[in-house]
């Protein structure tokens, strides 16, 4: 399958080929039944499946678009919903929203909301109301979604990581996290944080401050911040996200996030 996809991605003119299309659509039939995933977990760190974004593309050029009727409501799109949700053991809620080509674990709930292509949720995971998981997003088990989080979406570049959510995080309501950054296991993420590969994510806990950008470290309460720098119209302050301290381990992995910043005297 990678290497009829390999060869398609080069070569657009054998998407007309037979071989060709039902490879890009077992492709996509495997990343809706979680056989594979654009991003995985390896002894050396995440690995990005680059071949697999350059199928999913792929399957956007190959489809048509086609008019999706749900009860009253009318949708004209190339890709189709994911369907038999009580069969997944996966709880939706009006309206919430999962394409085809994503994934999502027994036990994930999904409040209104939305779930894109390629995406990958993990068993007990809320995705809270209008919260948005973008395409290839990888997000673990046990995480709280809250309401209005918008996590990115990436399919091109195909080097380009996707934003990964590890296990028991707390994300908090609004915070927006893109551009590939990853949230190491246990994190909390207090309301209206944005993190993008260029935040600075700066540990105040010590004397001597440490930043980090791209990831925010295990067990780390973040909330938002700012810096001052000198630009040639005067001073101005600079989003970016504290490092206020680290998630205790007697902490219940299930806390609310006002429990966890109470910890650290944060309203």
């Amino acid at each position: 399958m990678k290497e009829i996809i390999e060869q398609a991605w080069n070569e657009r003119k054998l998407l007309q080929e037979k071989e060709s299309i039902e490879a890009i659509k077992e492709l996509i039939a495997f990343l809706d039944e979680g056989k594979i995933r654009v991003a995985e977990e390896t002894p050396d760190g995440w690995v990005v499946n680059q071949w697999i974004k350059k199928g999913i593309i792929l399957y956007f050029l190959i489809q048509e678009l086609r008019t999706i009727e749900v009860g009253p409501f009318e949708f004209y799109d190339k890709i189709p919903l994911k369907k038999e949700f009580a069969e997944k053991r996966v709880r939706i809620v009006p309206h919430a929203v999962a394409r085809y080509g994503s994934y999502l674990e027994p036990g994930v709930v999904m409040m209104p909301s939305y779930v894109n292509i390629g995406a990958y949720v993990g068993s007990g995971t809320m995705i809270d109301t209008w919260a948005t998981i973008g395409s290839c997003a990888q997000i673990g088990r046990n995480v709280h979604i809250s309401g209005g989080v918008g996590i990115g979406g990436v399919l091109e570049p195909v080097q380009a990581s996707p934003v990964i959510i590890e296990d028991n995080c707390f994300i908090g309501s609004r915070a927006i996290i893109v551009e590939g950054v990853r949230v190491q296991q246990g994190a909390v993420i207090a309301a209206n944080v944005s993190l993008t590969q260029s935040t600075k994510i700066i540990d105040v806990t010590e004397k001597t401050p440490k930043e980090y950008k791209g990831v925010v470290p295990e067990n780390s309460v973040v909330i938002p911040g700012s810096y001052s720098k000198q630009y040639p119209a005067g001073e101005y302050q600079i989003a970016c996200a504290l490092i206020i301290g680290k998630r205790k381990e007697s902490t219940n992995k299930k806390t609310s996030l006002n429990e966890a910043l109470r910890d650290f005297n944060i309203a």
